[in-house]
């Protein structure tokens, strides 16, 4: 094919053409629209000075190949950030994202509602390398201040928290670690950088599970780290220290899922909405916990700094024998039982906060469940939940 290039692309552009254009760059690739999978580890040198100087554009397969670096790209345009790394989980980016801005003697503070395995890293990990742990009220806002030392080094947020969907006063928080020099990382899977984007509110780092509504289909494990100019080397650093490197057909799958993450979200965001408002008039539940109904207590701060809600939220239901609540979930045909969340499916879980805060008492009054609302027609899904229902009721 003759060489060609792309007419230049205007700046300003909406979100959504963002995700169909950020990272390709189909003349590079003889037109295909989509940057191939590239599956190598050794990159060839034409000479012993290009291989010494490490003058090609790459060098080694886990620093980074033509599928990989397109991914990282888009992410970084979509994120806003100075740059982007990959690594194979959600996991794995919290935890390549405190070691990068954490060391022996330093102080972290952790909110009380994080994703529970991000407790075992500061609980079972940093505190073997020294790294002390303190963990705070997610609704504590710029209260925060009381709590830092003179060797606190990072904040971490995650707003809202996956499970019981408390919303952070961001900007707060990111002030008062501002004034202390401090480095501010949030986990924003819930989010995602179309509903919410850290760097724009003073975030350090912003992470994400892209094994949610990246890949949005259920089938790859992926994790991304984007940082700001402020601490992008220390994460670059970090990650390529560890060996972190993601299998290119992950990359691609995830590039892939990002084209199409704006419609899915928007139907995620009506579907559980809909949802969410048929649960809050039903006599069998005690409270819905979805930070975009008016009632929920974090309303108002998620309507100031968020454009949208994705699919996940929970339920209180009232009182009831874990017999019955067990018979509601085993009677859902639609709804699978499973972790994670942010596919094409539905699905719910039970949960118990209760064992692992600190800082704060989870006591919500009756069992919880927590709800991920798929691409289904909503009311099917209301269908199936009414089943449930009956099926509570009959086990009481």
């Amino acid at each position: 094919m003759a060489n060609k290039t792309k007419s230049t692309v205007p700046g300003n552009l909406a979100m959504e053409t963002e995700l169909v254009l950020a990272g390709r760059d189909p003349f590079r690739h003889d037109g295909f629209v989509n940057t191939p999978i590239v599956r190598g580890s050794t990159v060839l040198s034409p000479t012993v000075a290009d291989l010494e100087g490490h003058t090609g554009r790459y060098t080694y397969g886990r620093r980074g190949n033509p599928t990989v670096e397109s991914l990282e790209a888009a992410l970084t345009r979509i994120e806003g950030g100075a740059g982007v790394v990959l690594t194979p989980s959600g996991l794995s980016a919290v935890s390549v994202a405190l070691l990068a801005v954490l060391k022996a003697g330093d102080h972290l503070l952790m909110v009380d509602s994080a994703y529970q395995p991000t407790r075992r890293i500061c609980d079972e990990v940093l505190t073997r390398y020294g790294i002390e742990t303190t963990y705070y009220d997610p609704l504590i806002g710029g209260g925060i201040a009381d709590l830092i030392r003179a060797n606190t080094r990072a904040i971490f947020l995650e707003s809202p928290g996956s499970q019981s969907f408390e919303i952070q006063d961001v900007p707060a928080i990111v002030a008062a670690a501002a004034a202390h020099d401090i480095t501010t990382l949030m986990d924003n899977t819930w989010a995602t950088p179309l509903f919410f984007r850290p760097h724009d509110f003073g975030v350090d780092v912003s992470i994400q599970a892209g094994t949610k509504y990246l890949g949005g289909h259920s089938d790859l494990n992926i994790g991304t780290i984007s940082a700001n100019a402020r601490t992008f080397r220390r994460v670059h650093l970090t990650h390529g220290d560890l060996g972190m490197t993601v299998a290119p057909e992950d990359a691609f799958l995830a590039a892939r899922g990002l084209r199409t993450m704006a419609v899915r979200l928007e139907r995620h965001q009506q579907s559980a909405l809909t949802v969410a408002r048929w649960l809050v008039a039903r006599p069998e539940v005690l409270k819905v916990l979805h930070p975009a109904l008016p009632e929920h207590p974090s309303h108002a701060l998620w309507k100031r700094d968020f454009k949208g809600a994705s699919g996940l939220f929970s339920v209180i239901l009232q009182p009831a024998p874990k017999l019955a609540v067990d018979a509601f979930l085993d009677s859902l045909a639609l709804f699978g039982l499973g972790y994670s969340w942010g596919g094409f499916e539905s699905l719910a879980i039970p949960f118990d906060c209760n064992s692992y805060r600190t800082a704060t008492r989870w006591n919500p009054g009756g069992p919880a469940i927590r709800l991920q609302i798929g691409l289904e027609d909503p009311a099917d899904l209301i269908a199936d939940l009414d089943s449930g229902f009956a099926a509570l009721a009959a086990a009481r």
